[in-house]
């Protein structure tokens, strides 16, 4: 029986290989030969494990600390420049959750979201550079509400979301305005 072939590789999870390895020689880990080469492999692989290949022997990546945010009923809020953690983990049983990153400090060049929302409305605002990548996400009662940004550039943040939604409404929406980070 013939093999499945390998999902292609997505534009969010190349560039966070090239960012990867582009730290990596910024460190000192690579030789600038080397780095040509794997930056070339991981430029023009078609699998994930050719992929694999450009980053092996590297040193282990900071991974960054896990939040959660937590609240069995009432409102959850973040706006301004509040510091994302790598992995940030929001549950509610009742109630709103709106997390505003437009402005937000992101020290990481791939941000997952874990959602264990019950009932009640989220609304997430991404940058306008940010790509957000919702395959993780399973919605219950209702559909996810995401329009792509028009205007986003390459080069952002990419924001994985995932989890659970019960009887609530997700809305994701790129920022309007121009940030210090989009300049």
């Amino acid at each position: 029986m013939p093999e499945e072939p390998s999902p292609r590789i997505s534009e969010g999870v190349r560039d966070a290989a090239v960012r990867r390895l582009q730290e990596a020689y910024a460190e000192g880990h690579i030789a600038d030969e080397e780095m040509d080469e794997r930056l070339h492999r991981a430029l023009t692989a078609e699998a994930h494990s050719e992929l694999e290949s450009a980053l092996a022997s590297l040193p282990a990546q900071d991974m960054g600390t896990t939040s959660t945010i937590s609240v069995g009923a009432g409102r959850i809020r973040r706006h301004g420049a509040w510091r994302v953690s790598r992995h940030l983990k929001v549950e509610s049983a009742f109630g709103r959750v709106n997390l505003d990153l437009s402005r937000a400090v992101l020290e990481h060049p791939v941000i997952d979201i874990e959602l264990q929302l019950g009932t009640g409305r989220a609304r997430i605002t991404v940058p306008r550079d940010a790509s957000v990548d919702v395959e993780g996400l399973n919605t219950g009662w209702k559909d996810l509400d995401y329009k792509p940004g028009r205007h986003s550039r390459r080069g952002g943040p990419t924001i994985r979301i995932s989890g659970a939604m019960g009887y609530g409404k997700l809305k994701i929406r790129h920022a309007r305005r121009v940030t210090g980070t989009d300049r």
